[in-house]
């Protein structure tokens, strides 16, 4: 009997997903496990593997279009199967395509001759129509879409079309002479989620910002020791690691910082999960170190880097993205000096680290050359008044001016 795929929920927050890409057509035969579309969700794109298996008598969307949570997805049932009493039970599918016909047997035929386009299939807004991924590719290739030749459904230009194109001049993007022209791109499913939940944060709690400078000559010392001890194992550690494993610190001393607010009570965490911002084509996701007070700093960093990697090829999963109760958004290796960040709900604070400056320093009656670094914690006052900021950031400073003498073990 045919069986129902429906959206499926990849994260907590997703409503509505969008197929990326199908990996099998309408008549071929799906195994359980089978990859079958890349889904993007509020978070990332996915892979979505086919929990049946049958043939793929239906889909419910094409390419490129978005449905909600649990809607139909596809059909999967035996060859030649009538799926229109299920569709009819659903309201009409549930989804935005028609229901495919059943496949018949394949006769063997010379092969076509590969389609000649000069250019791909236009939606009525004049934007060349094609996936999400596929722009996103396009654009990070700067290959012009419109000289593409899509295979997807309705000519639409699909993943593997970008892969596969071999354009002039390496994929050179074309300008129009004298007027270049504007692009029209529909947000992505993480932009519209990022939009929505920053308004929400930026709106709703009311933010204040606290800012310290921190004397970095100590913290470089320290870093080069850790990773002189950890070479033999070809571990290395950051500063970034050094900054998160300090504020993991500092918020067991200043529990109240480590807190969500709730329409009823403060919420004070009992776990420590400090979430680190990385930046990602289509916009920001927040893996999220757990335990991170008891972690030592080269598991903390081996676990850092692990889930950065996974972030940058779009491949953490949602279990890695949720339960942060405090949050680090480094711009100090992009030159930026300070700058302040929108709580990442529903913690009630985040810290926005720049990067290490030389600069002329008085010590010890001497003027000399000093390395400092400034950093601003986004509280919420709901939560965090401005002298538990303020003691927390003292304790922050305090780690990272000397952090071998309170990092308890470094393997």
């Amino acid at each position: 009997m045919a069986e129902i795929i429906r959206m499926p929920k990849l994260s907590d927050t997703m409503t509505e997903g969008v197929v990326s890409e199908w990996h099998k057509n309408v008549g071929d035969s799906v195994k359980t496990g089978d990859l079958l579309a890349e889904i993007e969700t509020d978070k990332a794109n996915m892979e979505f593997e086919s929990p049946e298996e049958g043939v793929l008598l239906y889909v419910g969307l094409e390419a490129g279009a978005a449905a909600p949570v649990n809607s139909v997805l596809a059909i999967l049932g035996k060859k030649g199967e009538d799926v229109e009493a299920i569709l009819a039970a659903e309201g009409n599918g549930g989804g935005s395509s028609e229901a495919a016909p059943a496949p018949e047997e394949k006769k063997e035929e010379a092969p076509a001759a590969a389609p000649v386009a000069t250019s791909a299939p236009v939606a009525s807004d004049g934007s060349v129509k094609a996936s999400p991924l596929a722009k996103k590719m396009a654009a990070e290739k700067g290959i012009d879409l419109s000289a593409v030749q899509g295979t997807g459904p309705e000519g639409r230009v699909v993943k593997k079309d970008i892969e596969s194109f071999k354009g002039s001049a390496g994929g050179a993007r074309t300008v129009v002479q004298g007027n270049r022209q504007d692009e029209s791109v529909p947000h992505s499913m993480m932009r519209k989620t990022i939009a929505r939940r920053l308004s929400e944060s930026k709106f709703t709690a009311p933010h204040f910002y606290l800012t310290m400078d921190i004397d970095m000559d100590n913290a470089i010392r320290d870093r080069k020791a850790l990773n002189a001890a950890l070479e033999e194992d070809g571990r290395k550690v950051s500063f970034n690691d050094l900054v998160m494993k300090a504020c993991a610190l500092a918020l067991v001393k200043h529990p109240k910082v480590n807190s969500q607010w709730t329409d009823t009570h403060i919420v004070y965490k009992g776990d420590i999960n400090v979430g680190m911002a990385v930046a990602v084509q289509d916009g920001l996701v927040v893996p999220v170190i757990n335990h991170a007070d008891i972690l030592s700093i080269s598991d903390m960093s081996a676990e850092s880097k692990q889930l950065a990697g996974k972030a940058k090829e779009g491949k953490l999963q949602p279990a890695e993205m949720d339960g942060n109760t405090f949050t680090v958004s480094n711009l100090g290796m992009a030159g930026i000096e300070s700058f302040t960040s929108i709580i990442n709900s529903p913690s009630s604070c985040i810290m926005a680290v720049g990067a290490i400056r030389n600069e002329p320093v008085v010590k010890n009656g001497e003027i000399v050359v000093g390395n400092k670094m400034k950093v601003t914690l986004s509280c919420d006052h709901r939560a965090v008044d401005g002298a538990v900021g303020s003691d927390f950031l003292g304790t922050f400073k305090k780690i990272m001016e000397n952090p071998l003498v309170y990092f308890a073990t470094i393997n």
